[in-house]
């Protein structure tokens, strides 16, 4: 995270580290596979029922696109709210697409070949 994100979408950021060190020290994780992490602020989602509605949603889509993301730890971060006026309810259909559609344009990006180029972003 003490990088920039290398893709944004108005409600969301993605942030990537590679999987080993440039000094060829122990690796990060034990397979080279996409890892993925979420990080979703109780000041961006304050009821607990809209952080999980959303973090399922994250979960669901990286699945989907499992075989196209980059070899990388990958951190999905919440960096603004979702309007609570426009959203009523933490679970409703209209949310879930909401963020269904910026996550499927976050991580298109990743696997898009836009990351390539970054060796160290976390």
């Amino acid at each position: 995270m003490a990088g920039a994100p290398v893709a944004k979408t108005p409600h969301f950021a993605l942030h990537r580290a590679a999987l080993s060190s440039a000094e060829g020290d122990r690796a990060l994780f034990p397979v080279a596979d996409a890892w993925l992490g979420v990080m979703l602020p109780k000041r961006w989602a304050k009821r607990a029922v809209t952080r999980n509605a959303i973090r399922r949603q994250i979960y669901e889509v990286a699945r989907q696109q499992a075989g196209t993301l980059p070899q990388a730890a990958l951190v999905v971060r919440l960096r603004s709210e979702f309007s609570r006026r426009q959203f009523v309810s933490a679970t409703s259909d209209v949310l879930k697409r909401a963020v269904r559609a910026e996550l499927e344009q976050l991580l298109s990006r990743s696997s898009a070949g836009q990351l390539a180029g970054v060796r160290h972003a976390v």
